[in-house]
């Protein structure tokens, strides 16, 4: 079974911020165009394999289900719902940055 892949509003805004830095920082949208398509792809994968991230290592994440994707330096959190065959992905941050309070 495929699962569907659903990105939250706040999910996709952090997402072209990142692709907009990558861009301004590098002077290059081809840089940031690539690292766009590392992304889709490693989350069109969880279609596939949707408990390939791994387990998020903050107990209160842990506990609510959120799994890990990374990429990079850039985490991607999603919960699986096999109820629903959906993969909801919730948050993509710098990986160097506090997180727990951005999901």
């Amino acid at each position: 079974m495929k699962y569907k892949i659903v990105r939250t509003d706040k999910a996709d805004e952090q997402l072209r911020e990142i692709i907009f830095y990558i861009a301004e920082d590098s002077g290059s949208i081809d840089i940031a165009l690539n690292y766009l398509d590392k992304v889709e792809t490693a989350t069109n994968n969880l279609e596939d394999f949707p408990m390939s991230g791994s387990i998020s290592r903050y107990s209160i994440l842990r506990k609510q289900g959120y799994r890990v994707l990374i990429v990079e330096r850039h985490l991607i959190f999603y919960i699986a719902d096999d109820n629903k065959g959906m993969v909801i992905i919730y948050a993509i941050v710098d990986g160097r940055r506090e997180y727990r309070n951005l999901v």
